[in-house]
C-alpha cells in the first residue's frame, strides 16, 4: 500500500532539490523520454489494450460514458502526439531563472523579478492517458516535482507510460528520486487533497463532478476549470461557408473535447437565409440539434432546447442552436451561460470582432478560426497540464508559463530603511 504522506514529503525535497538542474540536463532527459516511449509504443498499447477491454465492460453497463472512452484510447497518432509534444518542450527557452523585471530602486541597490518553479504539483485526472507525458515533460522543464493520480479505467497504460518515463530519468543521476509520481486508489485522492504543507498546486483534469469535488474540498490552490462550455457566434457579417466549416469542425472533430462548441448562437437576420443550411450541414454529421422557438418555427423536426441546454456540456454529438437579436445579446448571453473557456465570433466586420473579444469574458476568445485550437500544443506551448479558466496565475492552456511563479531578489551592500526614514538617503524615481 502506498504511503501518500511519504509520497507527497519525498516531491517536496526533490522539488528542492530540482532548483539546481541545468537546462542541458532537464532537456537531455526529455529526448531520451521521448525516444523510450517511442521505442516502447508496443508495451503501451497492449497495456492501453487491457484497459479498453475493460472499459468497454463498463461502457456496456452505463458505468463511464462514451467520451470517457474514446479519451482512454491510445492510438498511433495520439503516441506519436506525445513523442512529438516531448520533443517540443525540450526544443522551448529555459523556463526557471528568467530575469522579468530588473532595476534600481535606489543607488546600490537592485531589484529583480525571476521566475521560479512551484514547487510540488499534483495532477488528478480521468481516462486519457497521454496526459501523463505532457504534465511529466512540463514539470521537469520547469523543475517541478509532480505526484499524478490517474483514473482506475486507465490503470494498465498509465502504469506503462509512467515506469518509461521513470525508467528514462534512471539515467540521469543529477534527477532528483521523487521528482515524478504515481498514485491509483481513491483514497489517495481524499489525501492529496489534505497534504497542502506539501503540495502547491493542484490540476484537475476530468468530469465537472470532478473538478468540482476537488475544489470543493482542499486548502491546496486549484488550477483548472469544471465546464467547457464553448459558443460559436455566426455574426450577421460572417462569410457563411467558413461558418459551416468551423462549426462542423468544433463540434465534430473530436466531440468529447472540452474546446468542442456546445451552443451556436446565430444573428437574426441569417434565420431564414442561412440556419436551415447550418443544420442539413451538422445533420449530415450525425449531430443531433436542440434549438429555440424561432428555429423550431421554421423547422419544425428539430428538438426543443430548454433553459438547462444554454448551460450544458454535451462532450458528443449535440449542439444547442439559438437566434440572438444582436452581437450585444450573444455576448450577454455568453457571458452568462458560458463557462469563460472559449468562445468564438465569425465575422467579416472587424469592429464586431474586436467588440466581441473584447466583451466576451472568456480565456480564449477567437475570430473565424475553431474552438477546438484552444489547446497548449496547437499554441506552441508544447503541451499543456489543462486548460485554466481561473483569473489569477494562468489562464487558457496552461504550458511552461503557468507552472512557474517568480520571486523577487534584492541586492545591496549593508543597507538599512532607516536612512531613508531619516532621509540620509532617497529612493530612485
Amino acid at each position: 500500500m502506498q504511503d501518500i504522506l511519504s509520497i507527497a514529503k519525498s516531491a517536496k525535497e526533490a522539488s528542492i532539490k530540482a532548483l539546481s538542474l541545468s537546462e542541458e540536463v532537464k532537456n537531455n532527459a526529455l529526448i531520451k523520454i521521448s525516444e523510450e516511449i517511442y521505442k516502447n509504443k508496443n508495451i503501451i498499447y497492449e497495456a492501453n489494450k487491457k484497459d479498453l477491454e475493460s472499459a468497454s465492460i463498463l461502457l456496456n453497463e452505463g458505468k463511464i460514458s462514451k467520451s470517457m472512452f474514446n479519451r482512454l484510447k491510445l492510438d498511433e497518432n495520439k503516441l506519436n502526439d506525445m513523442v512529438q509534444g516531448i520533443k517540443d518542450v525540450a526544443k522551448l527557452p529555459e523556463p526557471v531563472n528568467k530575469v522579468l523585471l530588473e532595476r534600481d530602486i535606489a543607488e546600490g541597490i537592485t531589484l529583480k523579478k525571476v521566475s521560479c518553479p512551484i514547487g510540488v504539483i499534483a495532477v488528478i485526472f480521468e481516462a486519457r492517458p497521454d496526459v501523463i507525458s505532457q504534465i511529466v515533460s512540463l514539470c521537469l522543464k520547469t523543475s517541478n516535482s509532480v505526484v499524478l493520480k490517474g483514473g482506475s479505467e486507465a490503470v494498465n497504460t498509465n502504469q506503462a507510460i509512467f515506469n518509461i518515463i521513470q525508467n528514462a530519468l534512471n539515467e540521469f543521476s543529477q534527477i532528483p528520486k521523487g521528482l515524478i509520481n504515481l498514485v491509483f486508489s481513491r483514497e489517495d485522492v481524499k489525501e492529496i487533497l489534505s497534504m497542502d504543507k506539501y503540495i502547491n498546486l493542484i490540476i484537475p483534469r476530468g468530469s465537472n463532478s470532478l473538478v468540482k469535488y476537488i475544489k470543493e474540498n482542499t486548502k491546496i490552490p486549484v488550477l483548472g476549470h469544471a465546464d467547457g462550455i464553448c459558443h460559436i457566434y455566426i455574426d450577421e457579417y460572417a462569410d457563411l461557408n467558413k461558418a459551416v466549416k468551423i462549426c462542423i469542425d468544433a463540434k465534430c472533430q473530436y466531440p468529447s473535447a472540452c474546446n468542442s462548441v456546445e451552443t451556436i448562437l446565430v444573428h437574426k437576420s441569417l434565420l431564414n437565409s442561412f440556419v436551415p443550411e447550418l443544420i442539413s450541414a451538422l445533420r449530415e454529421n450525425d449531430v443531433e440539434i436542440l434549438a429555440d422557438e424561432n428555429i423550431k418555427n421554421l423547422i419544425p423536426t428539430v428538438m426543443s432546447a430548454s433553459e438547462e441546454d444554454w448551460s450544458t456540456e454535451y462532450s458528443d454529438k449535440k449542439v444547442s442552436i439559438k437566434i440572438v437579436e444582436t452581437i450585444d445579446e450573444a455576448i450577454n448571453h455568453i457571458n452568462k451561460y458560458g463557462s469563460g473557456h472559449t468562445d468564438c465570433i465569425i465575422t467579416e466586420n472587424n469592429d464586431n470582432a474586436e467588440y466581441f473579444m473584447q466583451m466576451v469574458d472568456s480565456a480564449g476568445v477567437y475570430k473565424n478560426i475553431s474552438t477546438r485550437f484552444a489547446d497548449g500544443y496547437r499554441y506552441g506551448f508544447g503541451a499543456e497540464v489543462g486548460i485554466s479558466t481561473n483569473k489569477t496565475h494562468a489562464r487558457g492552456p496552461v504550458g511552461l508559463d503557468g507552472l512557474t511563479i517568480y520571486k523577487y531578489k534584492l541586492y545591496g551592500s549593508g543597507d538599512i530603511v532607516d536612512d531613508f526614514i531619516k532621509g540620509k538617503r532617497t529612493f530612485l524615481k
